[in-house]
């Protein structure tokens, strides 16, 4: 996991709690093409850029509610890692619930289509 490896909390913590979200979603999202079992490797590694993402989060935010809630969703996405296939329905719910956890990120829902 080498893209975000030397992203620092001072940095990450410059963004918006909004763009954060946004940011990690992003991650996600792109994760959604290695939704196959002959891309598992990508789809792990793009599982492991969401999960350091989530960490900086939760590190730069103070707010107890929303660290445990992202504590609560950063679970689903280590259990996603960790499964032994790729489960496409988990994953856009993990991505849905994720954009939900901020009104500018929200926004973004009807956008995410079928």
């Amino acid at each position: 996991m080498t893209q975000h490896a030397e992203l620092s909390a001072e940095r990450w913590g410059r963004f918006s709690l909004g763009q954060q979200i946004l940011q990690i979603a992003v991650e996600l999202e792109r994760g959604t093409s290695s939704l196959r079992a002959d891309r598992r490797e990508s789809l792990r590694l793009g599982y492991e850029r969401v999960l350091r993402l989530v960490d900086l989060s939760v590190e730069v935010n103070a707010r107890h509610s929303l660290r445990r809630e992202l504590l609560r969703w950063r679970g689903v996405i280590a259990d996603l890692y960790l499964g032994d296939s790729p489960d496409p329905a988990a994953h856009r719910e993990a991505l849905e619930v994720l954009l939900q956890l901020h009104p500018e990120a929200a926004a973004q829902l009807p956008d995410l289509g079928p």
